[in-house]
C-alpha cells in the first residue's frame, strides 16, 4: 500500500463497549455519516476504557484516517467539537548497516539484551549474545518441573533463561516512560513482527500474556540467528577482562575467553553473582531504593464489578487496577505488576529462599486477580554501606519466607495477618477453609507470615491496604490472600553510566532493569535500543574518522 503522508488524527472519540463488535471502518462511517468507499486508510491509534462515571462506561478511541470526503468529515468534527489535527505518520529510523563491523558481546537474553542485540545486528555488527539460562523451550519445562516437583535449577527458572524474568509474567507492555523518539512504538512493532497480536499497537494497557510472549521470544531469537547473531545458552559470565580501565573481553563459567571491546550488560535484577563480579572488577555502582511486600489475591469478578460496574462487568476484558498510598510511616505503598485473571508464581532462584511473582496467560481468564502490594525501602533501611547491602536485605526476607513455608510458598489471609501484626500476643490460627482459594503455580502452604517483613513495613502495608479498601470495595476483605515474599520488584543497585551509556570501564554499557535503568518489559527493551543507538553512533563516528 502506498504510504499516506498526511492523515487526520481525531482524539478521544467516545464509543460504546458494544461497538467493539463492529469493524472499525463501519463504526467510524456510521458515526460521522460518510461512505465506506471514501476511506482510503483508517487505523486505531489508541483505545482505552473510561469507567469513571459508572454505570456509564465508554471506550475512548484515537483514530487516524485518510478520507476522500475530508471536507465533509472536518465539518462534522467541528460541529461535534472533536479534537483533531492533520499529522504525518512518524516512523522510527531503524538502523542501517555500517561499513565498519565490530565484535560486541551482549550479556543477558531478557528484553534489554534481545533488543540491543537485534538493533546492533540491524546495523551489521557481529553480536555474541550470552545467556546463563536455557532456551525458552527447555526453560519452560524446567519451570513447570519446579512448580510441580520443587526441583529448582539455579540458572533455569522464572528469572533466568531466554526471555528474562518478564517472560513468566503478565507480559504487560505499557510504560510510564515519556518517549518522543518512537522507541516505544518500535518495540511494539517488533513484537508484532514476531507474532504478538496487532492490538498491542493501540491498546492503552497492552499485554500479550506469558503463553504468547514465549513464542514471540522464540521467533525473535530465530531471526537473530538468521542475522548472524551467535546465541550461547548456559553461558554465564564470571569475569570481565579490562586493560587500562577499558573492557577487552569476558570469561565465562566454562572458562571460555571471548575478546571484545564493547559489552552490553543486560543482566537482569536477580544476577547477584554478576553484581559481585562487577564489584570485584571495580565497576562503579550505588545502592538503590526498591520495594518489597506480598502478592495479594482477590476474586477477579470483584475487581471487574468495582472497576466497570454491574452492567459491563461480564462484557469487558478482565479489569486491571492501580492503587497507591502515602502512609503515616513515611513510606509509599502501591500496587506493582498487577495480573488480571492471573496466578501467583514461585519465582525463587536460590536454594533455601522463596520469592514470588505474578503471571497471566493471554486470556486472563483465571479466577483471581493478583498484584504485588509493596512498601518502599531505601538504602537507609539496609544494615551496611556495602553497595550490595540491598541484595543482603532481599536474601534475608527470602530466607524468612522459605522457613515460614518450609520450602513452599507461604500464604496467609489478610484478616489473620492483621491480627498477628497488631496483636502478636494473642494466639490465632489461619484458615482458608471457606471463601477465596489461592491460584498459585508451585506448592504452597497456609501459615503465619507476619515475621517475614520488618514490623514497620508490615504496619505500612496494613495502612495501605486500609486506604485501598476505600478506593476499591472489598480490597481489604478478611479473606484476601497474601503470598510471600515479593522481593524482586527492581534491582537493588544501580550500575552507573555516563552520557554515552558507558560505565567507568570504557566499553561496558550497563543496560535495563539489572543496571537500574528500567522497570518492566517495555522500558527495558527501550533502554536496550538506546544503548544500541549509542554504540552504533560511536562506531559510525570512528568509521568516518571523526
Amino acid at each position: 500500500m502506498q504510504q499516506i503522508m498526511e492523515m487526520l488524527r481525531i482524539q478521544n472519540i467516545k464509543c460504546k463497549p458494544e461497538n467493539r463488535k463492529q469493524s472499525l471502518r463501519e463504526w467510524f462511517c456510521g458515526l460521522f455519516g460518510i461512505s465506506s468507499e471514501s476511506i482510503e486508510e483508517i487505523r486505531l491509534v489508541r483505545e482505552s476504557i473510561d469507567a469513571r462515571k459508572k454505570p456509564l462506561v465508554i471506550l475512548l478511541r484515537t483514530i487516524e484516517v485518510c478520507c476522500k470526503e475530508e471536507t465533509k468529515l472536518i465539518s462534522q468534527l467541528k460541529k461535534k467539537r472533536y479534537d483533531w489535527q492533520k499529522v504525518s505518520p512518524f516512523s522510527y529510523p531503524y538502523p542501517t548497516k555500517l561499513e565498519k563491523r565490530e565484535n560486541i558481546v551482549v550479556v543477558g537474553c531478557g528484553p534489554a539484551g534481545l533488543f540491543a542485540a537485534y538493533f546492533l545486528a540491524l546495523a551489521g555488527q557481529k553480536v555474541t549474545l550470552l545467556e546463563r539460562g536455557r532456551d525458552i523451550l527447555q526453560r519452560t519445562k524446567d519451570v513447570e518441573d519446579f512448580w510441580s516437583e520443587g526441583k529448582l535449577l539455579a540458572d533455569s527458572n522464572v528469572s533466568f533463561g531466554e526471555g528474562g524474568a518478564g517472560t513468566f509474567s503478565d507480559g504487560k507492555l505499557n510504560t510510564l516512560v515519556k518517549d518522543k523518539s518512537g522507541r516505544n512504538r518500535a518495540v511494539l512493532e517488533t513484537f508484532v513482527t514476531f507474532g504478538a497480536p496487532q492490538a498491542i499497537l493501540y491498546e492503552a494497557k497492552p499485554h500479550v500474556g506469558t503463553d504468547i510472549l514465549k513464542q514471540v521470544i522464540y521467533t525473535m531469537r530465530l531471526r537473530l540467528e538468521e542475522m548472524g547473531v551467535e546465541v550461547l545458552f548456559r553461558t554465564c559470565v564470571e569475569q570481565f577482562l579490562t586493560k587500562q580501565e577499558s573492557i577487552v573481553g569476558v570469561v565465562t563459567r566454562k572458562g571460555q575467553r571471548i575478546p571484545c571491546n564493547r559489552v552490553v550488560l543486560a543482566i537482569g535484577h536477580s544476577a547477584r553473582d554478576t553484581f559481585e563480579a562487577l564489584k570485584t572488577t571495580g565497576v562503579s555502582m550505588e545502592q538503590k531504593a526498591f520495594a518489597v511486600g506480598f502478592r495479594v489475591e482477590h476474586p477477579q469478578d470483584m475487581i471487574n464489578r468495582s472497576q466497570y460496574g454491574e452492567i459491563y462487568a461480564d462484557m469487558l476484558p478482565a479489569a486491571p487496577y492501580k492503587v497507591a498510598a502515602k502512609t503515616s510511616y513515611g513510606r509509599n505503598v502501591y500496587s506493582f505488576c498487577m495480573c488480571p485473571g492471573g496466578y501467583v508464581v514461585n519465582a525463587s532462584t536460590e536454594k533455601n529462599a522463596t520469592a514470588v511473582n505474578g503471571m497471566s496467560y493471554s486470556g486472563r481468564d483465571g479466577e483471581n486477580a493478583n498484584s504485588a502490594i509493596i512498601v518502599s525501602v531505601e538504602p537507609k533501611d539496609f544494615p551496611s554501606d556495602d553497595v550490595l547491602a540491598g541484595v543482603a536485605f532481599q536474601r534475608d526476607l527470602e530466607r524468612r519466607a522459605y522457613l515460614a513455608g518450609k520450602g513452599k510458598v507461604p500464604c496467609d489471609t489478610l484478616g489473620h495477618f492483621r491480627q498477628s501484626v497488631l496483636h502478636p500476643q494473642e494466639e490465632s490460627k489461619t484458615s482458608m477453609s471457606k471463601g477465596l482459594r489461592p491460584q498459585i503455580k508451585g506448592g504452597f502452604t497456609v501459615t503465619d507470615i507476619s515475621d517475614i517483613l520488618p514490623r514497620e513495613l508490615n504496619l505500612a502495608f496494613l495502612e495501605g491496604m486500609e486506604q485501598f479498601g476505600r478506593q476499591i470495595e472489598g480490597f481489604d476483605r478478611e479473606d484476601a490472600i497474601l503470598s510471600a515474599v515479593e522481593s524482586r520488584t527492581s534491582s537493588p543497585v544501580r550500575i552507573l553510566r555516563n552520557e554515552t551509556y558507558e560505565s567507568n570501564i570504557k566499553g561496558l554499557y550497563p543496560c535495563g532493569e539489572g543496571a537500574g535503568y528500567a522497570g518492566g518489559i517495555m522500558s527495558a527493551a527501550m533502554d536496550g535500543i538506546k544503548v544500541a543507538e549509542a554504540i552504533i553512533s560511536q562506531i559510525s563516528l570512528t568509521d568516518t574518522g571523526i
